[in-house]
């Protein structure tokens, strides 16, 4: 395959003559004529949504003929050995470079030097500080503004009526993290459009695990106690559902003495929605592998590509929870 060569910072992004990127010896390079070869930076094994995402893009990779190799690494939350493995990926000269990134800022090095060794980039998922902008071509993804206004939507009708005022937990993601970060956003800012009375509690990150979900949702309760909380937000199905346990074990019922909302929408989500122990479930979509790969084709052939590709999503009550939970891929 081809590979077109692009400037980095200063005015854009610019495409240039093409230019070879290889043969079909097993000389290290990333090139080839049967195909492109794809290095895919994947934030890590966190969630079942994590997982899944993965899982959906190394087979849609290896189902299309198009795709000579993915060359794919596991960070494990790691931004040092994303970077890694970026550099890693620019040395065996991939075709395109595929980023998850785990976090939205300090990637302005490394992807200069993708854009000064003519490799696009596409970010999957996750998006980074606008001011790099110009070092990638794409982001496919998820809109999390949007995920963090739908839960804001619905906290904003279900608590309206309430006089006294309402008072939320929220379990943030990962630190710095796009997700974590417009999850946040666009929730609060749907409240103070709504004029909502409310107050934030406590906020704090679980890193989107279960098990810093269960362990921070502790830390909650032991501070706070759950006499008088209206609402926990939680910014992945993962950390919900360790909340989930951790009120449990302290004597109460998740989904009555507290409403819950979650974004992701996991078969683990939906059945805990099944069990009565949340109450509102925003849809994150992992399943985008194919997508992807139409996408990465496009930029390898230099084709003009929107800077943001959506993927679609919904959004769940306790009266859709077991009609959906049949649906679920993760």
């Amino acid at each position: 395959m081809k590979r077109r060569t692009f400037a980095g910072i200063g005015a854009g992004v610019f495409l240039l003559p093409l230019a070879a990127c290889g043969d079909d010896s097993d000389s290290g390079d990333g090139g080839g004529g049967d195909g492109l070869v794809v290095g895919f930076a994947q934030v890590g094994a966190e969630s079942a949504w994590r997982t899944a995402n993965s899982t959906s893009v190394q087979d849609a990779a290896a189902a299309d003929d198009r795709i000579a190799e993915l060359k794919f690494v596991d960070a494990q939350q790691d931004q040092e050995k994303q970077i890694e493995a970026v550099r890693n990926f620019i040395t065996q000269q991939v075709d395109v470079i595929v980023l998850a990134p785990v976090v939205e800022t300090g990637w302005t090095d490394v992807l200069q030097e993708a854009a000064d060794a003519g490799i696009p980039v596409v970010l999957a998922d996750r998006g980074i500080e606008a001011a790099d902008e110009d070092l990638y071509v794409t982001r496919l993804g998820s809109d999390f503004v949007a995920e963090g206004r739908s839960a804001g939507e619905w906290a904003a009708t279900t608590f309206a009526d309430d006089a006294d005022g309402t008072r939320i937990l929220e379990l943030q993601g990962t630190t710095g993290s796009a997700p974590a970060n417009d999850r946040k956003t666009g929730f609060f800012e749907v409240l103070d459009a709504e004029g909502l009375n409310y107050e934030i509690v406590d906020s704090q990150s679980g890193n989107f695990t279960a098990e810093e979900g269960k362990s921070v949702m502790e830390t909650f309760i032991t501070t706070h106690g759950l006499d008088g909380i209206d609402l926990l937000y939680a910014h992945n199905d993962e950390m919900g559902l360790g909340a989930i346990q951790a009120i449990e074990e302290a004597g109460f019922a998740p989904g009555t003495d507290i409403q819950i909302i979650i974004v992701d929408g996991s078969k683990a989500g939906f059945q805990a929605g099944v069990d009565g122990k949340l109450n509102y479930i925003v849809e994150c979509n992992p399943v985008f592998g194919e997508q992807l790969m139409d996408v990465v084709v496009q930029v390898a052939d230099g084709e003009s590509v929107e800077k943001f590709t959506p993927v679609e999503e919904g959004v769940f009550d306790a009266t859709q929870f077991e009609a959906e939970l049949p649906n679920r891929q993760f």
